[in-house]
């Protein structure tokens, strides 16, 4: 359902902006032709706004009908901004579907149970989690923030061998596609001393 929503997003970022890029290019080549007289010389030689457009721009509804068309883009624009800030986070998890209908935990429950196991490791400074994609075959995403002294390679070996086959078992699946991401702490600026 997420990746359905995304691909649809996605496929709308690159329709909507071929259908601006269309319309920039031919008003820029009807203006480009008009400018070098392929539309005649009176065209060419003409101001940009005739007597007929400065009747319509100075007539008592234009300013309205401008601000109509700028609340519309506005909209639209805006609509847009909040598609493009929609995490593709899963709300609630299936863990069994029956005939008399389904048992589902909240992502947060089972997200927050990681964080907290993964948090708890030797040289992890903080664990940030995010189940993706769909409600019956989640991907997890893993952020970890490591101390600069942490040993990588033992952080990494325990989440995959204990983390990752804890929430496996606790969601009841075969498998669960990840994506670990691990960063080493800046050190401290004012570090702090100890009297020896």
């Amino acid at each position: 359902m997420a990746r359905d929503r995304a691909r649809r997003s996605a496929r709308g970022n690159r329709q909507g902006l071929l259908l601006v890029g269309i319309v920039l290019l031919a008003g820029g080549a009807v203006a480009f032709a008009a400018g070098r007289g392929l539309f005649g010389s009176r065209v060419a030689e003409g101001s940009l706004l005739d007597d007929a457009a400065m009747a319509v721009l100075g007539s008592p509804w234009a300013p309205y009908a401008a601000v109509a068309v700028a609340f519309v883009v506005a909209f639209l624009a805006l609509r847009w901004l909040m598609v493009q800030g929609l995490n593709d986070t899963v709300g609630r998890l299936v863990l069994e579907r029956g005939e008399e209908g389904r048992v589902e935990m909240s992502e947060s429950v089972a997200r927050g149970a990681l964080e907290q196991e993964v948090a708890d490791y030797p040289g992890v400074r903080r664990a940030r989690a995010r189940l993706t994609e769909s409600a019956d075959e989640p991907h997890l995403r893993l952020s970890l923030t490591l101390e600069d002294d942490a040993d990588v390679t033992g952080v990494w070996r325990r989440v995959r061998s204990d983390a990752l086959a804890n929430l496996r078992r606790s969601l009841e699946l075969e498998r669960i596609p990840a994506v670990v991401r691990m960063s080493m702490t800046a050190p401290a600026k004012n570090p702090r001393r100890s009297l020896a």
